[in-house]
Parts: structure tokens; C-alpha cells; sequence
């Protein structure tokens, strides 16, 4: 057992993207401080006092750069969002209200916020299965969804794990090469059972000739199991742009997302994803609906095992009324708050790291745990790669002692990628969402300790992501938003800083 354990492999490698410019200043702060002292050397052939002039706003201007939080966050990024934050709430769109009573057209429950423009398709893949399309007309983004039954881990040989592991990480190599992919997700929702499905399974199969003692038996199997289970769901949302060429209308971006799916969803299968389909429109509003009233899922599972679908409809998929606060989202039945990664694992794990932040948390009526990812283009990767290979290279040749240790460990590991990437890996970035659903805001606080938990068993920091709580509500829903996509300065830019 001891050998196993040490032939076993690990995982890791991830590193930080490296910011252009001098240590925490990035690159526009780079370029102020060069041009600042540029012109004050220049002023200073006029007189001491016109460099000083000129030296003391652009020192005022680079200290909030140079100051950082722990998730390195500068100044100005954190007053953003104190600003933003401060104006939504002047101007009260941080509520929301929907329905007939409300003075949003037509009387419906239209999901807020990031989801309030967007509009659901429908079309049929290469097997005739319908499937749901979300188009973002403010960005020209279309989103499809996947769904998938993993295996598991339990009981299964380490080797075959391994197996799943490579193949979802070249899986993800294959994004990269999809044209017009902008980012992909994947959610593992967990909530308790809520019997619907073990009742509408055995209730009816129960002959009414079964001894009185069989009868009560299975009665109570369906009363009492529930209460020890929970139910777990795995989705995956593909987000597509525009990629250059002529300006297609919906159908026919449809059609072509209809021609991929089957090549997706085979790797998914390869990858352990057990049975994978496509969600359809209705399925996909159901969800976004339970989401922001979790009391009615048992009501939508009865109707779609009684009925096949419940008729929900992507317009009537939002709440009837929700409030953000600074530190939670208060909606219909439900209050949640959302948590966001500052630093991956340190060092290398197993393939089960996240096994214990992925299953049900007890106290919870609802957690979504949600992986994004950003797949680079073969050229970028290259590009990147190599970059971070001459960085190494200097870091370790330019310092000595301990620290020379570190650098050291910092160019084997660039070697490491430069060499995987040369060889055909691809290069992701990815982050990590967590939202977990409570009855009341008073559970909020053992569920914060609850995460507090699980992400110390999984190794990873998060913090809290107050002061936009509706928004991070809203990325951790199955439905393809990418938080880069829609913010109001570009990532480009934002990087650079």
C-alpha cells in the first residue's frame, strides 16, 4: 500500500500569471514612474523645485499601486468596487422586483442583473437531442450547456483515475483550438434529497397484494432515506464569441454549435463524465429557477417526473423579488453569498484535492461549486511559456542563498511547462467560485465557517465577495458567464495594472 501511495502521481505546476513592470507597480505604473522621473530630470535643468513638482504627483499617483492586499488587489481596484458598490445602492438597483406587480413589461419573472438581456434558442445536435442556447447580445456571446454523471472515484483502481485525469486535461488542451471559444465552467451543485424521485420510483411500484410488514417497510425506506442523501449535479457551460469572419445570424451559429457537440461530448465520456447530453432550454430553466427559489424543488421534480417538463420557460426563470447586500444575496426563498479563489494549492496534490469542497455540505440547502476557465490559443501559450522560462532563468541567475532555492524551484518549474507545452499540453487559466444557499441570513455564518473548512482541506484561500455578491450569484449559475467578458475595463487592460 505504502509503494502505491508513492508511485501515485501528483498534480500541480500552476503558477500566477506574472504582471508586466517593476515588482507590484505593473506595467502602467511601469511607464508612469519612467516617464515621471523622465520629465523631472528634464525639469530639474530649470530648477529643484519644478522636479519636485513634478515628482510629488506621480508619487501620490504610484503608492495605491504599489500597496496591495493579499489577493493582490491595488488601492484603486479596491476603491472600484467600494465606488460601484456606493452607486448602486444610491441608485437602488441593488433590489430587484419582477412579476405582475412590478413595472417591468409584460409581467414576468425575467432573471436580473448580468441575465436581464439575455435570450434562450433552442436547436437539435446530429442525434436529434434538444438543446438550449443563451445569447448575450450585449457581448455577442452564445452560451450551451452540458450535462454529465461522473462516475466517482469510490471503488475505482488508481490507475484508471489517472486515466480520467489525463484525459480531462487534454479535454481541456482541445478548447484552445475550438474557434471562437471565449472561456468554459463547470458547476458541481450538491443540495439535500429531497425524496421526490426515490418516492415517484417505489410508491407506485408497490403491489397493493404486498404483506402488510413489506408495505411498511418500503414506506419508511422512502420517508427516512432522504434525509442521509443528497443529490449532485455536474454541468458544463461553453461560452463561443465572434471570430472574425462575416457576421452570422443566431440559426446559424445554432447549426454550427449543433455539429460540435458530439465531438465535445465523446471527450467528456472519455474523461469520466459518465453519460453526457445536452441541456435542453426548459432543463436549463429550471435550474436557474430552483436556483434563486430553492423551496420549489421538490414542486419542479413531482412535475417532471409526472409530467416530463414543467413548462418553465427562460423568461419566468428569475426571482420575484432579491436584495444584495455587502456580504449576501437575499432572493425569493434563499439567501446566499459567494466566495472567490486568491490562491490555488501549494506545491502538488492528489486528483481528489477538491474532493471534500465538491461534496454535499451539511446545513446548506443549496452549493454550487463552479471552475472556470479561460483556454489560450497555441500561440499565446508559446509565447507565455517562454517568457516565463527567461524570467526563471534570470531570477536564478541574479540571486543567492535561500533565496536562490526558491528561484531555482521557480526555473524547474518553467522548464517543466515550457517542455509540456512544446509537446502538445495547453495552457488554461482558471479560478474558482463557491456559493452556498442557507434558509435565513442567521446560517450564513456557520456556513461561512463551513467553507472556512473545506477549503482548508482542499488547500486553497478564498475570500469573500462582498460588495458584488449578485453578480458572483449569478457567474456560479450553469449558464456561461465569464466575469472577464463583462467588465466595464477590458482584461487586458486590467492585467496590466
Amino acid at each position: 500500500m505504502s509503494t502505491d501511495a508513492m508511485t501515485r502521481p501528483t498534480y500541480g505546476n500552476w503558477r500566477r500569471p506574472r504582471r508586466p513592470g517593476l515588482g507590484p507597480l505593473g506595467l502602467l505604473g511601469t511607464v508612469v514612474a519612467f516617464g515621471g522621473l523622465l520629465v523631472a530630470l528634464l525639469a530639474s535643468l530649470v530648477s529643484l523645485s519644478a522636479a519636485i513638482v513634478v515628482l510629488v504627483p506621480v508619487g501620490l499617483f504610484l503608492a495605491p499601486l504599489a500597496l496591495r492586499t493579499v489577493d493582490g488587489r491595488n488601492v484603486y481596484q479596491v476603491l472600484a468596487i467600494r465606488v460601484g458598490w456606493a452607486r448602486r445602492k444610491s441608485s437602488g438597483s441593488h433590489t430587484y422586483l419582477s412579476g405582475p406587480l412590478s413595472k417591468r413589461p409584460g409581467g414576468r419573472y425575467q432573471p436580473p442583473g448580468l441575465l436581464a438581456r439575455t435570450r434562450m434558442h433552442e436547436g437539435r445536435d446530429a442525434y436529434n437531442r434538444p438543446f438550449g442556447v443563451l445569447h448575450h447580445p450585449g457581448r455577442g456571446l452564445y452560451t450551451v450547456v452540458l450535462a454529465c454523471e461522473p462516475d466517482g472515484g469510490s471503488l475505482v483502481d488508481p490507475s484508471q483515475v489517472d486515466i480520467w485525469v489525463a484525459s480531462w486535461g487534454d479535454w481541456l488542451a482541445r478548447l484552445s483550438h475550438e474557434p471562437g471559444l471565449r472561456g468554459a465552467q463547470v458547476i458541481v451543485e450538491t443540495a439535500p434529497d429531497t425524496g421526490t424521485r426515490l418516492a415517484a420510483e417505489v410508491l407506485p411500484r408497490i403491489s397493493p397484494d404486498a404483506p402488510a410488514a413489506a408495505r411498511a417497510v418500503m414506506e419508511e425506506v422512502v420517508e427516512r432515506y432522504p434525509s442521509a442523501s443528497s443529490e449532485m449535479h455536474t454541468y458544463i457551460a461553453l461560452t463561443y464569441g465572434p471570430t472574425g469572419g462575416p457576421k452570422r445570424g443566431t440559426d446559424d451559429i445554432v447549426t454550427d454549435l449543433s455539429m460540435r457537440l458530439p465531438g465535445l461530448l465523446s471527450g467528456l465520456v472519455a474523461a469520466g463524465g459518465g453519460s453526457a447530453y445536452p441541456l435542453a432550454a426548459d432543463r436549463l430553466a429550471e435550474i436557474v429557477r430552483v436556483a434563486y427559489d430553492p423551496a420549489i424543488a421538490p414542486d419542479v421534480l413531482s412535475a417532471r417526473a409526472e409530467h416530463a417538463t414543467t413548462g418553465v420557460e427562460w423568461a419566468d426563470a428569475g426571482p420575484a423579488a432579491a436584495v444584495e447586500t455587502v456580504t449576501s444575496y437575499k432572493h425569493d426563498s434563499g439567501v446566499s453569498r459567494t466566495w472567490m479563489l486568491t490562491l490555488a494549492p501549494r506545491g502538488t496534490v492528489r486528483s481528489s484535492v477538491l474532493r471534500g469542497l465538491l461534496e454535499p455540505a451539511p446545513g446548506t440547502r443549496r452549493k454550487r461549486v463552479s471552475l472556470i476557465y479561460r483556454p489560450i490559443d497555441p500561440a499565446t501559450s508559446a509565447r507565455i511559456v517562454e517568457s516565463d522560462r527567461r524570467t526563471a532563468h534570470f531570477m536564478a541567475g541574479s540571486k543567492r542563498g535561500l533565496v536562490q532555492a526558491r528561484a531555482s524551484s521557480e526555473m524547474q518549474a518553467a522548464e517543466q511547462t515550457a517542455a509540456e507545452e512544446a509537446a502538445g499540453a495547453g495552457l488554461v487559466e482558471f479560478s474558482l467560485m463557491v456559493t452556498v444557499t442557507v434558509d435565513d441570513e442567521e446560517q450564513l455564518q456557520d456556513a461561512g465557517i463551513t467553507v472556512r473548512n473545506l477549503q482548508a482541506s482542499s488547500r486553497i484561500l478564498m475570500r469573500p465577495a462582498d460588495r458584488m455578491q449578485a453578480a458572483a450569484f449569478t457567474c456560479t449559475l450553469p449558464v456561461g458567464l465569464l466575469p472577464w467578458e463583462h467588465t466595464l475595463v477590458p482584461y487586458q487592460i486590467r492585467e496590466a495594472l
